[in-house]
């Protein structure tokens, strides 16, 4: 393989489910989805776009060794953990729980308004680390037209260990998390430093369990002849090739388009 591959995953035929108090879509096999040719893609491992409606939510549950992150779209999120920790995350913060030997925890939507969010999971590189909680903020302005690195390794350049500032958060995984809010006719490239990445599209103007819409944005490899129109709730499989890792992504729509890009090995 020569140049970037890419490999559609329609929002429609997502995992989705709808309880009433939760409207969720799964991109990978979560709970009663399970679908064998999406199970992870490198350390990525769950991919849930969710809407949990006011005063209810996911109550205390528990997990071990997966690195856990919230991504707030709209609305309010409260966390309460087994580390003591109590926060109500709201648009443009970012948690990242990393499970490790265990933890126990409740998300749940605050106030009087539905909170939409991605709750997005990888595989760290080592087991049995000690439970630790970060979090992050990244304003609109800051993801506007660019790449905000909002997820990053731990060891990677300008990661801070510490339980909140800025730059990104600090995951135990080969995963890179970038953000952008990208408007109408803007474009924006990308240097894949991993084998493969995950392209998606947030659904921001309403929950919709059909064919995509919204917001539109054409991705291609730069320089290459393939490319997709990938639409809100829209994601994308990207195999990096030998020659060429420059992934490219224009809004071709009449609105802004919020858009996650993983970078993994």
């Amino acid at each position: 393989m020569s140049a970037i591959k890419l490999v559609p995953r329609w929002s429609q035929e997502r995992g989705n489910a709808d309880h009433g108090w939760l409207k969720t879509f799964h991109t990978f096999s979560f709970a009663t989805y399970q679908e064998r040719d999406h199970q992870q893609f490198g350390s990525l491992r769950v991919i849930n776009e969710d809407r949990v409606a006011p005063r209810t939510g996911f109550g205390t549950h528990s997990h071990k060794e997966f690195e856990i992150f919230s991504y707030v779209v709209s609305g309010e999120l409260e966390h309460k953990d087994s580390m003591g920790n109590i926060e109500i995350l709201k648009r443009g913060d970012l948690q990242l729980t990393s499970a490790g030997t265990g933890i126990s925890h409740s998300e749940k939507a605050h106030g009087d308004k539905t909170v939409h969010f991605l709750q997005i999971w990888s595989l760290p590189s080592t087991s049995r680390l000690t439970p630790k909680y970060f979090t992050r903020h990244f304003s609109d302005e800051e993801k506007k037209g660019q790449w905000a690195r909002i997820v990053a390794p731990v060891d990677a350049e300008g990661v801070s260990a510490g339980r909140e500032g800025s730059g990104p958060a600090p995951v135990q995984s080969p995963l890179t998390l970038y953000a952008t809010l990208l408007g109408p006719g803007k474009t924006l490239e990308r240097s894949l430093r991993g084998k493969k990445a995950y392209v998606h599209v947030i659904q921001t103007t309403g929950y919709n369990d059909a064919t995509a819409e919204g917001a539109s944005v054409k991705v291609n490899g730069k320089g290459g002849q393939e490319s997709l129109q990938l639409r809100e709730g829209d994601g994308a499989y990207i195999f990096v090739g030998e020659q060429g890792n420059e992934l490219v992504v224009e809004n071709n729509g009449d609105r802004n388009a919020e858009v996650l890009l993983f970078d993994l090995e």
